[in-house]
């Protein structure tokens, strides 16, 4: 698995729309996302994500680190 990096929850806002996310709604400092035909997500909008965090993120979106990353280099 390749590593995950070090990503700001806006820059991970940014990438998951290249997904077809949208923003569907925000309660505080979490954004909740939504897509067709993937299940929704929520991203807290914090200054770093643990790695932890985001690897949970990519599982309930249903992609991989390999290409998230490489949508992230983009």
């Amino acid at each position: 698995m390749s590593a995950l990096p070090l990503i700001s929850g806006d820059r991970c806002v940014a990438i998951l729309r290249s997904f077809g996310y949208i923003g569907g709604r925000q309660r505080g400092s979490h954004v909740r996302l939504e897509a067709p035909h993937r299940p929704p997500v929520t991203v807290p909008l914090h200054h770093e994500l643990d790695r932890g965090t985001l690897r949970a993120i990519l599982r309930a979106a249903e992609i991989t680190a390999e290409v998230f990353v490489a949508a992230a280099q983009h």
